[in-house]
């Protein structure tokens, strides 16, 4: 019964919902940023359905959600980088990587401050993580991490390519 209910809220919600309600900034403790602003770049949706596999579109394009425990790098020990499935740019680092039990591989930072956006949910009660360069949809960002940050970045693992140390 537990394992069902954590399944269920995994990244759809977090245990205290009203502390998710304020996420617009990025995480004050996350490292400072060293690079220039992230260049965007735009692809057509035809572009982007040739480019990705068609689970990684439903994801990155069309904002969906893989099943909890059954995805690639929930599990995931390796030391890397994670970087975007649509564009490569890097994202976050396995040393801010736990587990939370949710299902999904869950973060603490971004690797860069500026490498992810956030925006509001289309019904305003989570906050989405986008890629700051190809705009693809990651995951949600919650108030419930770990320290340093607090925060947990749950992410899909279909938006997400591992680079192995």
């Amino acid at each position: 019964m537990i394992v069902g209910l954590v399944t269920l809220i995994g990244c759809e919600s977090g245990p205290a919902d009203d502390a998710h309600k304020d996420h617009a900034a990025a995480p004050s403790t996350a490292p400072a940023s060293t690079t220039q602003p992230v260049e965007k770049i735009t692809k057509s949706d035809e572009e982007w359905k040739k480019l990705l596999t068609p689970e990684q579109y439903f994801v990155l394009r069309q904002k969906g959600t893989e099943p909890a425990f059954h995805n690639a790098y929930w599990d995931n020990h390796d030391k890397g980088i994670y970087r975007c499935a649509a564009c490569g740019l890097e994202l976050f680092n396995s040393d801010d990587k736990f587990d939370s039990g949710t299902g999904w591989p869950s973060y603490t930072r971004p690797i860069q401050p500026n490498h992810v956006e956030f925006a509001p949910d289309a019904d305003g009660s989570r906050t989405e993580i986008e890629c700051a360069r190809c705009g693809g949809h990651l995951g949600h960002v919650f108030d419930d991490g770990p320290a340093p940050t607090g925060k947990r970045f749950c992410m899909d693992s279909a938006a997400l390519k591992f680079e192995k140390k």
